[in-house]
């Protein structure tokens, strides 16, 4: 990360999702269930991948890597909003460190999904338009370098994001009105000029997104033809089944993000961007290895055989 601006401001107050203690406490109880599925639905698909031989190839390599993803950038944002829910806490104090930190790594990991949704476009692209040349293109060392591209194009990215968002003067007030340090409330406190910023985060998002869409939706246009070439329809149906899952992710993932940063200014709203953000931070993680698991036959005996042996 870039130098951080020395600001006058030592410490923010987030406000939290709301201030209705009625509301808190059944935001607490949904919360955290939303919490711990995701906490168990990405740590098994994680630990399913790693013991079972039979998973170890590219699609499931990549796959872990997204629950790996999932749970790192909920688990950014998430203990700290359910202290406060559970607590009772209208507000939270977070030192101006660990803002920048919360930011940052949620930022790294964030982008890191997005790159790694790409990834796993190429990946089906691969195999459904040339199986004879699968296991020779996506090979052990050639995913091993992907994934080494994307997470540190996820650092890199987490850190141009942190260091604008950073490099501004917060002379006061410090009162963030959201739930965890996000770029659009942090912009608002500044007291320095911030079109400078907003630039290089619009341009960043703008140009790393839409080369991450064009992947995605390139793979998919050859994807596509290479299905309605096949002549029966229980083959195109089958090569069909293994891209809805991804398909899936990529809406919900792809869909929030450029709602919540691609807006123009005007439309900003503080209350519409906390229901997105949630969204964004506590829903997704949870459904992304719902949806691949409901759709996905050995994951799923995989994990009713080990809980038998459990039980």
């Amino acid at each position: 990360m870039a130098p951080i601006n020395q600001s006058k401001v030592s410490e923010f107050i987030l406000m939290g999702i709301t201030r209705d203690p009625t509301l808190q406490h059944y935001l607490s109880i949904l919360f955290l269930l939303i919490y711990l599925i995701t906490v168990f639905g990405n740590s098994t698909i994680i630990f399913i991948i790693v013991i079972i031989n039979g998973l170890h190839t590219p699609m499931y390599f990549l796959l872990g890597n997204l629950s790996f993803s999932d749970l790192c950038y909920s688990t950014v944002v998430m203990p700290k909003t359910l202290y406060a829910l559970f607590s009772k806490h209208l507000e939270i104090f977070i030192s101006y460190t660990g803002c920048v930190l919360q930011l940052y790594f949620f930022a790294v990991f964030a982008s890191t999904e997005c790159y790694i949704l790409s990834a796993m476009a190429y990946d089906r692209y691969v195999a459904i338009c040339h199986p004879l040349l699968y296991a020779l293109i996506m090979n052990k060392r050639r995913c091993i370098f992907v994934m080494l591209i994307v997470y540190i194009g996820g650092l890199c990215t987490g850190g141009v994001h942190t260091s604008a968002t950073f490099v501004l003067n917060f002379c006061g007030p410090n009162i963030i009105n959201h739930f965890y340090c996000d770029i659009p409330p942090l912009m608002e406190l500044s007291c320095s000029d911030t079109y400078t910023s907003k630039t290089v985060i619009f341009g960043v998002v703008s140009c790393l997104g839409l080369l991450s869409v064009m992947v995605i939706l390139l793979s998919y246009f050859y994807i596509f033809f290479t299905i309605m070439n096949i002549r029966t329809s229980e083959g195109k149906h089958k090569a069909f089944s293994t891209c809805t899952s991804h398909l899936l992710c990529v809406a919900l993932f792809y869909g929030t993000v450029f709602f919540m940063y691609l807006r123009p200014a005007n439309n900003y709203s503080v209350n519409q961007n906390k229901v997105v953000s949630v969204f964004y931070t506590m829903v997704i993680p949870m459904m992304n290895p719902i949806i691949y698991s409901l759709r996905n036959k050995e994951v799923i005996d995989t994990v009713i055989y080990y809980l038998k042996k459990l039980l």
